[in-house]
């Protein structure tokens, strides 16, 4: 198999299943991903997915082989390919629950994409992150074009994707393409903690405010406002925002005792 899922303990743990092959995107890698992330988001009792790849690499990016043999068919086989990593990385903004891109060792073309659509991504210090489709003539097809202008600019994407430079996890951090980076020693240990804190939290929160902040941006300033005006009435009114707010005026509680 070359995409492998499970839950446990509330957090949906994915796992891009081709080590040999620095985990390279190939049509069954990607339909294997979109059926674990929409699976693993029905699951009413996970509040949280983590998407790693085995072997020390997230994604070196498109199977080159898969590629040419899809190429030899005709354009309708080679579309099929980009098409079925599009419905994955659809799938992130589908589910409810966040998506966490764990990223360690190398992330390049396809898996840097996969990257750009997740929630939050959280790296290796030393991870080695680019958009390297320029370097071999091509060009993106997994939503670079579409996604980093979005994530860091217009400047900074062009930068990125006509030379294809290489970024640390410190700097995808810098440059707002990851959250957190980690020593390699201890990333594991910090990307469990993360998700066993987000498994922790009020499920209809979560889900709340991503779906408050995917929807913002594609509103305006003023729509979104309303948006999330509209929601924390209704979370407030409704029974899990009973529960929140009773865990506030607790809160606020024990700190004026202190």
């Amino acid at each position: 198999m070359s995409v492998s899922y499970q839950a446990d303990s509330g957090i949906g743990q994915i796992t891009l299943n081709r080590p040999e092959r620095m985990n390279a995107i190939s049509i069954e890698l990607a339909t294997g991903l979109e059926r674990a992330i929409l699976d693993l988001g029905r699951d009413p009792a996970v509040n949280v997915i983590v998407i790693r790849g085995a072997g020390g690499n997230f994604s070196a990016g498109g199977d080159f082989g898969e590629v040419e043999r899809l190429r030899a068919e005709g354009a309708p086989a080679l579309k099929g390919l980009f098409s079925a990593f599009r419905a994955a990385c659809d799938a992130i903004s589908a589910v409810e629950i966040p998506v966490v891109a764990a990223v360690q060792g190398v992330a390049a073309a396809g898996g840097f994409e996969l990257m750009q659509a997740a929630d939050i991504v959280l790296v290796s210090a030393d991870a080695k992150i680019a958009d390297s489709h320029v370097k071999f003539a091509m060009v993106p097809g997994g939503g670079s074009s579409a996604r980093l202008p979005r994530l860091v600019g217009r400047q900074q994407a062009l930068g990125l994707l006509l030379s294809g430079d290489r970024l640390s996890g410190a700097e995808a951090v810098a440059l707002g393409l990851a959250y957190r980076a980690y020593p390699d020693q201890e990333f594991n240990a910090a990307v469990t903690l993360f998700a066993q804190q987000l498994a922790g939290r009020s499920r209809q929160s979560v889900i709340t405010i991503k779906r408050l902040v995917r929807s913002g941006l594609d509103q305006t300033l003023p729509e979104a406002l309303d948006t999330e005006i509209d929601a924390v009435v209704q979370h407030i009114l409704g029974d899990a925002g009973t529960g929140s707010v009773e865990q506030f005026e607790n809160r606020n509680d024990r700190r004026t005792r202190a």
